[in-house]
């Protein structure tokens, strides 16, 4: 089997999240003391960082109880209005720290009151010196245009900075857990060989779609990302319940369908749902994760990671990048440099006169 510059960097990742962890759990106390008195916790990103940024809202509202949204950079960038931040913590990510219209989002929140975090790969990046606190992850240089480690890390970073951000200190369990997602990674990779059956259908139909929610939502979006940009298809990325307002109208039997569920939690029955329902309207289903009643109703099924919900996103996520560089070589392109793209992306926000 060929390997990608890509693959090569997704079996990376448990040494990654290894790193990442050690670098950054020793700031936790350093977050806490920024975010004192701030009452909201709002992120700004672009692309895979913005999949990211998704899933530190989810868990800043479900495991740090702390309302959190989405910061819209053309406001500071296009609209250039200033807006009262003075009650929020500001995150804002970039892998390489060098995107313009995010380093101008961070100096635009400070001047507008925010105590501002930034989260990006790279040390010495103009986004990590203008922010009051910078969290950098330690994924190591990554060289194919798909971001894999570095979004992993950067899911890593969302996690410590969740719970660094709980008002009460988290129990010995989560920490427990954190210990176990580097392992629970490895895992995942060394069964690789598992996800064929899967790339195999997803490349033998010419339509598919992404779905989740909660939690993992975030990597359903990031999955549909990474499909999109190497294997050159459109692929929608939502929430089934999204998907359920009218989307699910494109689907028959020329879809597949690739369900992401974590292996318990408060979503994992309307996950379950959803499987039948997309086989019903002519579907092939893959599922990655979810208990045996998900795996039951799927085409194909591949084991999820042994993680709780709140961590479950990062090995979902090795779990989708396998099956995407998977597709992409079946399809007959080249997974590290997709046609048109390179590694960082810039934003040209048309600027009022």
């Amino acid at each position: 089997m060929t390997t990608t510059v890509m693959l090569t960097e997704i079996l990376e990742q448990p040494a990654a999240i290894t790193r990442t962890l050690a670098a950054l759990l020793p700031a936790s106390d350093d977050v806490r003391h920024l975010a004192r008195g701030r009452t909201q916790v709002l992120f700004a990103a672009r692309g895979s960082s913005d999949n990211a940024a998704t899933y530190g809202r989810y868990l800043s509202e479900i495991v740090a109880g702390r309302a959190a949204a989405h910061l819209a950079p053309s406001v500071a960038t296009a609209y250039r209005r200033d807006v009262d931040l003075r009650h929020a913590l500001v995150v804002c990510l970039s892998q390489s720290g060098e995107t313009a219209e995010l380093i101008e989002t961070q100096a635009w929140a400070r001047r507008c009151g925010a105590a501002t975090v930034a989260i990006t790969n790279v040390a010495r990046s103009s986004l990590t010196s203008g922010a009051d606190l910078a969290l950098v992850t330690e994924a190591g240089p990554e060289l194919a245009v798909p971001a894999t480690k570095t979004f992993t890390a950067q899911l890593v970073g969302m996690a410590v900075l969740a719970r660094a951000l709980t008002r009460n200190a988290m129990d010995l369990r989560s920490a427990e857990d954190l210990a176990h997602v580097a392992h629970a990674v490895a895992t995942v990779i060394a069964h690789r060989v598992d996800v064929e059956p899967a790339v195999r259908m997803l490349a033998g139909r010419p339509r598919t779609l992404v779905t989740s929610r909660g939690l993992a939502g975030a990597v359903a979006a990031e999955v549909a990302l990474k499909l999109e940009e190497t294997c050159l298809r459109p692929v929608p990325g939502l929430s089934y319940a999204d998907l359920r307002h009218g989307p699910i109208a494109m689907v028959d039997d020329r879809t597949t369908a690739l369900v992401l569920a974590p292996r318990d939690g408060a979503v994992l029955d309307g996950i379950a749902g959803i499987v039948p329902e997309l086989r019903a309207r002519g579907a092939a289903v893959v599922t990655i994760g979810g208990d045996a009643r998900v795996s039951r109703s799927a085409d194909v099924a591949l084991p999820g990671p042994d993680l709780p919900e709140w961590l479950a996103p990062i090995g979902l996520a090795v779990l989708g990048q396998l099956v995407v560089e998977g597709v992409s070589r079946t399809l007959g392109l080249d997974p590290d440099a997709p046609r048109g793209l390179r590694k960082i992306t810039e934003t040209d926000p048309e600027r009022p006169s």
